[in-house]
């Protein structure tokens, strides 16, 4: 999940982000964000509580996501 840093001084390397809208933008930050990396590893973890997750990112992060097959969405 950690994005490749080796060419963060290279301008051309962020060239693409002149082409975002601010959606892609905000999620372009979010992904790098330390603290989201591990909502989201512990999102990932198989004995996950889901629902306890579910509602603390939306709090957190303000994320909502659509309900997966086989899941209760409250």
């Amino acid at each position: 999940m950690r994005p490749d840093t080796s060419q963060w001084r290279s301008s051309s390397t962020y060239d693409y982000l002149d082409d975002l809208v601010a959606a892609d933008l905000a999620w372009e930050w979010l992904r790098r964000n330390a603290d989201y990396q591990r909502d989201y590893a512990e999102v990932e973890h198989p004995d996950a509580d889901r629902e306890r997750l579910t509602n603390m990112v939306r709090m957190r992060w303000g994320l909502r996501f659509p309900c997966p097959p086989n899941f209760q969405c409250h």
